[in-house]
């Protein structure tokens, strides 16, 4: 049997305590790797249209200051 299928049998027998706290630990690593590859495109430059998009709202008096 291939290791995920071990993995994901594992999962299932788990008791709803662990469960829950298994999908705590995955949530917060997704978020965790969505924040790194957010700051590594923003370092690379693949941001920058969202700020020249809201400067040039705000230059057109569309954009609130917070």
């Amino acid at each position: 049997m291939p290791r995920i299928e071990k993995i994901q049998q594992a999962i299932l027998a788990l008791p709803e305590a662990e469960y829950k706290q298994l999908r705590q630990w995955f949530s917060e690593l997704d978020w965790e790797k969505w924040d790194r590859e957010i700051e590594a495109d923003s370092d690379a430059g693949k941001l920058d249209f969202l700020i020249a998009e809201a400067n040039e709202e705000k230059e057109k008096r569309i954009l609130k200051d917070l």
